[in-house]
């Protein structure tokens, strides 16, 4: 986030703007006048619900709460603070201070949202210096917190990859491997046995918290208002993501539950490269990213983690009850909850499960590969994309197929990749055999399909992308599913049950009216992002056919 030469003028034309006449006043119409005296804080690192500020008289610099005589960036009048995190709710990663006797316009987040929304002349000059800064801070490398663990532990596994999955920012310290642990763990007077655990940078400390209590000392986990949704999205994959920009963006009043974060399974795509119009490729956290600042620039509003665990009618309404208690009532609500890889069945793969085998191959994951050999089980795209990214990382990359064919179910561009990786190494009609280990994974037995041989690889990780398992556990028995759990829509559903309106059901509506599934979730769906996307923008408007019929 630091101006100086690195930066061409057109970076620092958006990432720094500095507003004209009009885009003041309008801004001016909305916000409230607030002074601040020479050293007093506008906010500070970790506060959530952060303010916007217009500049207007004297300057605020942003610091590193780490380094606070370092300054990052120094804004002067007519311009303004802030990045992303303001209108995704998440805490602020840097501290600004008034520098000198400052004038400004203070504006809440909310508010911020209607600018965006309603004032496009100023809204979109704002969220391209927000996403530029975004850009920079995450260059800069500082972090919003610190997490102490051990790389082969399952809890400290699962807080790194929802706070990855959340876009928060973290410094983590390998209790194996970091010199500084021993003095942290000795400041905390706490000891190794006490770990995973999360230092916040109000100096909190929580010991190896749940992902809902993580998310609310971090304040990205709101509580849900009670009121009647027009549009409820179960699931915020590329599917609900869809949804909930284009339900929020036509009027409808939309909320989306997603149990882990936005993104889905596609969040934890390395690159994604044959979405149309990123030529070059983007990865899932990206994609989920300006999607989710885009939905709630529309008014979408999500809680994260909330996991369904029952939906049921009554009253006319559709209620869903959430992990903790909550309860929901809408009129409309699309299953986009998709599905997640099938686990793997061999001897002993399920307890090295988060202590070397995993189902996504993130930035977490891809650190226990570097220079070591690993192994990835799958033939489709997910597989394909893993190769290709932990190829960078991992001395060497086994790719286990069942069948022979690399193209039958992955894209021929990531085929033809694999195929000029020296370091790819496919394994054709194989199969994992078992895996062994004292305390995390060690090595994996792989078979011949034809002849039965065993050999035994030694590897610190392995990777698996096969098959789908939709998530619908939670759903009633009156929503029609096929023999492998997926939602029916359409023409599959009308003979679930007796259908009660004199209309068929819609092309992704289920025996149920009002109540629509996308993505992977649904019978029949295609497993691609653009075709989830296409999907969720169809359930709204057959949802908005369904509201105005009812």
């Amino acid at each position: 986030m630091k101006r100086d030469a690195r930066l061409d003028e057109l970076q620092r034309a958006v990432a720094f703007p500095r507003l004209d006449d009009e885009q003041i006043a309008a801004l001016r119409g909305i916000g409230t006048p607030a002074r601040f005296s020479a050293r007093e804080p506008l906010f500070s690192a970790g506060d959530c619900s952060v303010p916007f500020f217009v500049v207007e008289q004297g300057e605020v610099a942003v610091v590193d709460p780490s380094r606070p005589e370092e300054i990052l960036a120094l804004h002067r009048p007519r311009e303004i603070t802030g990045d992303v995190d303001i209108l995704a709710g998440r805490p602020a990663r840097v501290s600004a201070l008034a520098r000198t006797d400052c004038a400004t316009l203070r504006i809440s987040a909310k508010d911020l949202r209607r600018v965006v929304d309603e004032r496009p002349r100023v809204g979109d000059v704002l969220l391209k210096a927000f996403l530029m800064r975004r850009q920079l801070l995450d260059e800069s490398g500082i972090a919003a917190l610190r997490v102490v663990g051990s790389r082969f532990c399952r809890d400290a596994h699962r807080i790194r990859e929802f706070l990855l999955r959340n876009k928060i920012p973290f410094e983590w310290l390998d209790l194996e491997k970091d010199p500084a642990v021993k003095r942290l763990l000795s400041r905390f007077k706490v000891g190794a046995q006490d770990t995973p655990l999360v230092i916040l940078v109000d100096g909190r400390m929580l010991r190896s918290p749940p992902n809902a209590e993580l998310a609310s000392a971090l304040g990205i986990r709101k509580p849900i208002e009670r009121a009647v949704y027009d549009l409820v999205i179960v699931g915020a994959g590329p599917a609900g993501l869809a949804a909930a920009v284009y339900g929020a963006s036509e009027g409808l009043k939309t909320l989306v539950l997603d149990r882990m974060a936005p993104g889905g399974q596609a969040g934890g795509s390395s690159c994604i490269e044959n979405y149309m119009g990123f030529p070059a490729g983007l990865s899932g956290a990206e994609l989920a990213d300006r999607a989710l600042l885009q939905a709630q620039k529309f008014g979408a509003i999500f809680s994260v983690p909330a996991e369904v665990a029952r939906l049921r009618c009554e009253g006319g309404f559709h209620v869903l009850e959430v992990d903790g208690g909550e309860q929901v009532a809408a009129r409309c609500v699309l299953i986009a909850a998709g599905a997640s890889y099938r686990r793997l069945d061999a001897a002993d793969c399920a307890r090295f499960e988060n202590l070397g085998l995993y189902y996504a191959a993130t930035a977490v994951e891809a650190e226990l590969c570097r220079n070591a050999q690993v192994v990835i089980v799958g033939g489709g795209n997910s597989a394909g994309q893993a190769a290709v990214y932990l190829a960078e990382r991992a001395r060497r990359v086994l790719l286990v197929l069942r069948g022979d064919d690399l193209r039958k179910d992955m894209s021929d561009y990531l085929a033809r990749r694999i195929e000029h990786t020296a370091t790819i190494d496919v394994r054709r009609q194989t199969e994992v055999g078992g895996m062994r280990g004292e305390k995390w994974l060690e090595s994996v037995d792989l078979r011949s399909r034809p002849t039965g041989a065993l050999e035994r690889v030694t590897c610190p990780a392995a990777f698996v992308f096969i098959g789908a398992r939709p998530h619908t556990g939670w759903l009633p028995q009156d929503i029609g599913l096929d023999s492998h759990g997926f939602v029916k829509t359409g023409p599959q559903a009308e003979g679930i049950r007796a259908w009660p309106l004199a209309r068929p059901p819609f092309l992704l509506e289920t025996s149920a009216p009002g109540v629509f599934a996308a993505g992977d979730v649904r019978v029949g769906s295609v497993k691609r992002v653009a075709s989830a996307v296409g999907e969720g923008a169809m359930a709204v408007k057959f949802a908005h056919e369904y509201l105005a019929s009812s």
